[in-house]
């Protein structure tokens, strides 16, 4: 494998990190529940799972 032959600046490496940027979370609002919730993720609601405005599993005690 290649390895450089000099080394490189601080400069060259923080100009390539200058496109790198915080982005927020897009929200949107369940048509069901009517929470808001992230985009495209699962989100609980009353002890429900919801996905796409579906109940996906519903929260159950585990039996021993």
């Amino acid at each position: 494998m290649p390895n450089p032959k000099r080394r490189h600046s601080q400069q060259r490496s923080a100009k390539r990190r200058t496109h790198y940027k915080a982005v927020a979370a897009t929200l949107s609002t369940d048509k069901t529940t009517g929470e808001i919730h992230v985009r495209h993720r699962a989100h609980v609601s009353e002890g429900k799972l919801y996905y796409k405005g579906q109940v996906v599993a519903e929260n159950t005690p585990i039996k021993k």
